[in-house]
């Protein structure tokens, strides 16, 4: 069996076309998809906060970002900041952030499969969007994750175009799925695994 076309695809470039506007029909696959996502007894914690290139709310979420992201998210058509809300009538909710970390992934992957890319970020001020938005006590900002259509790299830094043509790799099973006991490989060999970027 093979690693589905569309997980295959998925990479975290920083190089969007700054030209590429979405609307909020465009978008609304992508929130369906993770409106879908499994989440501990169907709790449902993740909440999303958009906003789209040009208007007040992405220029918020902008200013929230490290620098380091500055210097490229400012070309996404959208920044969307995935959020958790913490508890409901039932009080306080299991297992949120993996809700919304399973909402999220399930939100890149319809990006893919509409002809879109992401790059997630943690590296903004939780207190900024919470202030800049007015969010609830119970709601927490997770990750703000670009959306847009795939750029030149040419645009970006030295340094980040450099990070945009590496090769992409991940850790092989052998060292990351065990058996019997801690550190014993499930699987002997691992197949080539060479991919684009992260």
């Amino acid at each position: 069996m093979e690693l589905n076309p569309i997980i295959a695809r998925r990479w975290s470039p920083r190089a969007f076309d700054p030209s590429a506007v979405l609307t909020a029909a465009d978008l609304r696959p992508l929130l369906e998809a993770a409106r879908w996502a499994p989440s501990h007894g169907n709790t449902q914690p993740a909440r999303f906060v958009v906003g789209f290139r040009g208007d007040p709310g992405f220029e918020r979420v902008f200013d929230a970002l490290r620098p380091g992201n500055q210097a490229w998210a400012g070309r996404a058509s959208a920044l969307v900041v995935a959020c958790r809300v913490t508890g409901d009538d039932r009080g306080p909710m299991p297992n949120t952030e993996y809700g919304v970390g399973l909402a999220v992934a399930n939100l890149s992957l319809q990006a893919v499969e509409n002809g879109l890319v992401t790059h997630q970020m943690g590296g903004f001020s939780k207190d900024a969007v919470r202030d800049a938005f007015g969010l609830p006590e119970d709601v927490v900002p997770v990750v703000v994750v670009a959306v847009g259509v795939l750029g030149d790299d040419s645009d970006l830094p030295e340094d980040l175009r450099a990070r945009e043509r590496r090769v992409r790799k991940r850790k092989p099973l052998t060292e990351t799925v065990f058996t019997g006991s801690w550190g014993q490989p499930l699987y002997s060999a691992e197949p080539a695994d060479e991919l684009h970027d992260q």
